[in-house]
């Protein structure tokens, strides 16, 4: 990432900014809505994915440690933002994929992997623009979609959307963003450990400019979070999904070729 010119820095900060808009606005999505975009620039997952990572940790921790603190001083301190009792189920069960799928990250090519992100980015674009989005109805799927989800997340950081089908069904919707937090938080931090311990390079350096515009985004994704559950964002993601379904095939074909 040295070797990059100047408007190609700024285009990084930008989507920085943007993940954190949607990963503070949405609970999800820093990494599926922006690792595409990022792959654009240069095409090696493992360049990005300690960034993200660390941002995850970062974010996600402020955010929910924010949160309490804001229960603990309400009249109603009980109250937990936080599904704790499904958190443990769910963390059971995704935690033999997680590790399966991190173990894939380190050893697969980077450009097979940055095809396998694209493939998956695609898959989930089309829920997004068709309007069908994942939902689990029954235990067995339920299990099937969080061991998915884990083997995904641990591959590439964008296994949310899976996840996500079955804790919506489970924990309410004000308590399923901070749920979602503790869970990333558990989840990234086996995969950062991964990167440590197999030497990667997590672009420290690149923290320096890169945390400030995430916190920009973060910042700006917590103010419109009321709005989102307050809504119905379909014509958000329908066009979103549009823009990464062509971004994917796009990232694919270069693959291919």
């Amino acid at each position: 990432m040295h070797d990059l010119l100047w408007y190609q820095y700024g285009l990084i900060a930008i989507i920085f900014t943007w993940s954190g808009v949607v990963r503070s606005g949405l609970g999800f999505g820093g990494a599926v809505f922006s690792l595409p975009f990022l792959l654009m620039i240069v095409n090696d997952p493992l360049i990005w994915l300690p960034l993200i990572s660390v941002h995850l940790l970062f974010f996600s921790a402020l955010t929910v440690i924010q949160n309490y603190k804001k229960s603990s001083n309400s009249n109603n301190p009980t109250t937990s933002t936080i599904n704790w009792q499904y958190l443990r189920y769910a963390f059971a069960i995704i935690i033999i994929p997680k590790m399966i799928g991190v173990f894939g990250l380190i050893t697969l090519a980077p450009e097979l992997l940055s095809g396998i992100i694209f493939l998956i980015v695609a898959v989930y674009s089309t829920t997004y623009i068709f309007n069908k989005t994942l939902s689990s109805k029954s235990k067995s799927l339920d299990i099937i979609f969080l061991m998915l989800g884990g083997y995904i997340s641990g591959t590439s950081l964008i296994g949310a959307p899976l996840i996500i089908a079955v804790l919506a069904n489970h924990i309410n919707r004000y308590q399923l963003r901070d749920s979602l937090f503790v869970l990333w938080f558990v989840l990234v931090s086996i995969k950062m450990t991964a990167f440590i311990y197999v030497g990667i390079d997590l672009q420290l350096i690149h923290h320096l400019w890169l945390l400030p515009a995430a916190g920009v985004g973060h910042i700006i994704g917590l103010r419109i979070h009321t709005k989102v559950l307050e809504s119905d964002p379909k014509l958000f993601y329908r066009g979103l999904g549009i823009i990464l379904f062509g971004l994917s095939a796009f990232g694919l074909w270069r693959n291919l070729h």
